[in-house]
């Protein structure tokens, strides 16, 4: 039977087919992915890209041959995948000086902790040395600025070692450094005022904070009388005067020695005789009466009691002679004459 034309054989029910020249037709297929990545993709920040508005996209060609529209979910992948347009936004020279600044004080920030890091021992030390330094200073100035203050004015003058001196004399003639700061007590003025006193030897002067000097005197020590005259004047070792009376002093034996002394003169017939009596034990200083020396080798001395002649010689070995003579006084007390010159050979007469 002859199937009637415009009808498909597959067909379950008679379906009006297209007219030839419509099945030839083209169809129309989407844009691909491949070539909706091909455009160049401008460098704009994320911030600045705007979402662009879904394009209309080319119909899509239904199985039957007929245009159909696009779906809503493959126009919103069309317009994930659809880039901003180059050159959307550009930053302005504001914001990137601005950056820039940014930019500088992070790496600023970071250097200098990474200075600090790497210099944290160092400035600890100069922290301690500069922490010990700021206490010495402070220290010192508090002890000048005390040292020089009222609290530390000159009050009380204490004077020892004195046996023939007046210390209420002493006293008076060192008042002019009363009221000064222990600091600025004039020592040259000390030493003037105490040069005064023939008897004084030798002397130191001590601050004892925080307002009283302790001066410690060394008297001279006599050792006996140079006679000129009807005047006796009574001397020390460096032959300087002490004190004179119209009588010789008791106690003293009389010196009749030529020369200077030692400090001057050290071989001088004095400075010998000013040597052995400095020698000589105190119980037989007690028994010499008068002792005189020409040179420095020939000294010799009387005794008070019993009127014996000592031949000492030079002051050489005078601590052998001092045995000698002490032994021979007490085996051979009634000679007159004792001569020990020689202390290895000693004799009697």
């Amino acid at each position: 039977m002859k199937r009637p034309q415009g009808f498909d054989r597959s067909a379950g029910s008679a379906q009006p087919q297209q007219p030839p020249q419509q099945q030839q037709q083209p169809t129309v297929a989407p844009p691909s992915r491949r070539e909706a990545t091909t455009e160049p993709i401008p460098i704009v920040r994320a911030s600045r890209v705007d979402a662009a508005p879904p394009a209309a996209a080319h119909g899509s060609v239904s199985a039957s041959g007929g245009a159909s529209a696009p779906t809503s979910a493959s126009t919103s992948a069309t317009a994930e995948r659809k880039p901003a347009e180059p050159y959307d936004h550009l930053p302005s020279n504001r914001e990137i000086s601005r950056d820039l600044r940014r930019a500088k004080k992070e790496r600023a920030k970071v250097e200098r902790g990474e200075v600090r890091r790497f210099t944290k021992r160092s400035r600890r030390r100069k922290i301690a040395w500069f922490s010990a330094l700021g206490v010495v200073v402070a220290l010192v100035l508090g002890v000048t600025l005390t040292a020089f203050s009222p609290l530390m004015a000159l009050r009380t003058i204490d004077v020892t070692g004195t046996s023939r001196l007046d210390v209420a004399a002493v006293k008076k003639a060192l008042s002019d450094q009363l009221g000064r700061p222990l600091p600025l007590v004039d020592q040259g003025a000390i030493r003037g005022d105490l040069a005064a006193f023939p008897l004084i030897r030798s002397y130191s002067v001590e601050s004892h904070p925080p307002n009283t000097i302790v001066v410690r005197i060394v008297e001279r020590q006599p050792i006996g009388v140079l006679q000129s005259g009807s005047s006796f004047t009574l001397v020390d070792a460096a032959k300087v005067s002490i004190a004179t009376a119209d009588k010789r002093q008791d106690g003293y034996p009389l010196i009749t020695a030529s020369g200077a002394a030692a400090e001057t003169d050290a071989k001088s017939g004095f400075a010998a005789a000013a040597e052995v009596l400095g020698a000589l034990p105190a119980d037989l200083l007690a028994r010499v009466d008068t002792i005189s020396a020409t040179t420095a080798d020939d000294v010799s001395f009387t005794l008070r009691d019993s009127g014996a002649k000592v031949v000492w010689g030079s002051a050489d070995d005078s601590s052998l002679k001092v045995a000698d003579l002490s032994a021979l006084l007490k085996s051979a007390s009634t000679a007159s004459v004792f001569d020990v010159s020689s202390p290895h050979s000693v004799t009697t007469g």
